[in-house]
């Protein structure tokens, strides 16, 4: 049956894009432009940065000093602080890779891999608000309400994932002498104990960096194809007809479907309907919990190569999304009750502020993605030569 179904799914995706090949295009473009003009220009430096701290074991380090907080909090190693701050820090899914990289290491249990993957996959504050905040809503206010609800859910979450399978041992222990010494001395024995020089980490910095990127641009140009062609194709609106039941107003139906498929469509049908704004901004809140069914797909194949299970990442978004919206309803009652607008500002940049750094991605992403990946073939040939040479001189 399910073989039937997926065979089923997939052949009449394959109708759908000889049907509309235009429609196809356009949004296969449109994924595109998002991905080599904001996406990978803005998380590839973190990616290398990351994967040099791994390398060089500053994480290590980190880790021994964040034990005492992150295992109280959390019931994860240490090294979890250091997942959960850059992946709020970079967005989705750049927890996922690291808790990933954490698993292959031996630094975490399965368990505790499973803990951290469900709360360390965030959004980023540039895309919160940048693109939501002043390109959707026009007001560079609701920014901070927006990213408020947002990670104060994903913290409560990290808060109840704790209790998920809360008996099994812990690979890792707190050290006795948590104090800079220990933490330099782990950091260093973990450096020796990777062994890869700095040309050599520099390169596979690089190279891992473009080649999960390169998922995540496959990943979003699907399903901004199959989001359009369930629009051409009038599917969306079937869908659509089982949130009726739901009690929800009939101009988000759409939208819903829309950005449970990809978030950010979803997100600006919202901003352009007419309904409330305390509405708008519980969905928009749940929608960035649950990631949508794009990012969850990135995540899904990003754990693939361990053995940690997608499930209970998958459980923690509904709770993520649903906490956030219920926290959107005490924050926008407090922030009209109270008057808030003169105080926020202090909180957030401006509106010039954050379209200037968006026109800065968009004028010099696309040529910092191409040399990035020109980089990455010219290293990939460069050792395949320097393997070929090896064989050949052993032969």
């Amino acid at each position: 049956m399910k073989t039937l179904v997926l065979t089923s799914l997939t052949l009449l995706f394959a109708i759908a894009l000889i049907v509309y090949p235009q429609a196809a295009l356009k949004a296969s473009l449109r994924g595109l432009d998002l991905w080599w003009e904001v996406v990978f220009p803005s998380l590839l430096p973190f990616f290398i940065t990351a994967e040099l701290m791994i390398g060089f074991g500053l994480v290590h380090g980190l880790g021994a000093l964040s034990e005492r907080l992150m295992r109280p909090l959390f019931n994860v190693p240490g090294c979890g602080g250091f997942v959960w701050v850059m992946g709020m820090a970079s967005g989705y899914p750049a927890g996922a890779k690291w808790t990933a990289d954490l698993r292959k290491n031996g630094q975490v249990s399965r368990a505790e891999a499973e803990r951290l993957v469900a709360f360390t996959n965030a959004s980023s504050p540039l895309f919160i608000f940048g693109a939501i905040a002043v390109g959707f809503f026009h007001s560079a206010k609701l920014g901070f309400l927006i990213a408020l609800c947002h990670y104060g859910g994903n913290f409560l979450v990290g808060i109840g994932m704790r209790y998920y399978k809360k008996d099994e041992t812990s690979l890792e222990r707190a050290s006795r002498n948590p104090g800079l010494r220990n933490a330099f001395d782990t950091m260093h024995s973990s450096r020796l104990q990777d062994g890869r020089s700095i040309g050599k980490l520099m390169g596979d910095a690089v190279t891992k960096s473009v080649d999960t990127l390169l998922m995540v641009g496959g990943f979003i140009m699907l399903f901004s194809v199959m989001t359009e062609l369930l629009k051409q194709t009038g599917m969306i609106h079937l869908v659509s007809h089982g949130l009726t039941w739901l009690q929800i107003p009939y101009n988000f139906h759409i939208p819903i479907v829309s950005g449970m498929l990809e978030m950010t469509t979803g997100i600006g049908s919202i901003t352009a309907t007419s309904e409330p704004l305390l509405a708008q901004l519980m969905l928009v809140s749940f929608l960035l919990g649950f990631h949508g069914f794009s990012i969850q797909a990135q995540i899904a194949s990003i754990l693939a190569s361990t053995d940690i299970s997608f499930k209970p990442y998958a459980m923690a978004r509904i709770a993520h999304g649903t906490i956030a919206a219920l926290l959107m309803i005490g924050v926008y009652e407090i922030y009209e009750r109270w008057s808030l607008e003169s105080i926020l500002p202090l909180w957030e940049p401006t509106q010039d502020q954050i379209r200037s750094l968006m026109l800065f991605f968009e004028q010099n992403g696309p040529p910092v993605t191409i040399i990035m990946l020109a980089s990455m073939m010219f290293i990939k040939v460069k050792r395949n030569r320097e393997k070929t040479t090896h064989y050949q001189r052993l032969s």
